[in-house]
């Protein structure tokens, strides 16, 4: 029978000060509180903002595209669309090359959104990146991470 060891403070400490999953979360909720703030005068939250802004194409995306492009399981993107479907931003229909599948479109409220919601995310984004040494790395880095999910 094996013992259990409690880790050690100084493994606390290493976690704190080392573990990219932990800096990479801290950093996540950092930006979308920033970004959160900004765009509220347009009535939408950063994660919205992305859903939004991931369903601006020229022909409407089907609901498993989007989530792969947004790193969401479907069923948690089923929930984040309901209240834009609600307050008419978004609406689903039937794909009509395969009546299984749903396509989603930005309505015209929603491309009115995103028309108020592109200045505010383009004036927030140009700061955050002033303040980073190098901002173009970092997205690597991030890209190269969110690349390693799907192996």
């Amino acid at each position: 029978m094996q013992m259990t060891v409690n880790p050690s403070f100084e493994t606390t400490i290493l976690v704190r000060d080392t573990c990219l999953c932990l800096h990479a979360q801290r950093a996540a909720r950092a930006l979308a509180r920033r970004f959160d703030i900004a765009l509220k005068p347009v009535g939408i939250t950063s994660g919205q903002f992305s859903l939004l802004m991931s369903l601006n194409r020229p022909h409407p995306p089907k609901v498993g595209s989007v989530a792969a492009l947004l790193a969401m399981d479907r069923t948690t993107l089923t929930a984040n669309l309901k209240p834009l479907e609600r307050r008419g931003l978004v609406a689903t229909e039937a794909d009509s090359s395969d009546k299984r599948a749903r396509l989603l479109r930005l309505t015209p409220e929603g491309r009115a959104v995103l028309t108020d919601a592109v200045p505010i995310w383009k004036a927030v984004h140009a700061e955050i990146e002033t303040g980073l040494a190098d901002p173009d790395v970092l997205r690597g880095e991030l890209m190269v991470l969110s690349r390693q999910e799907g192996e």
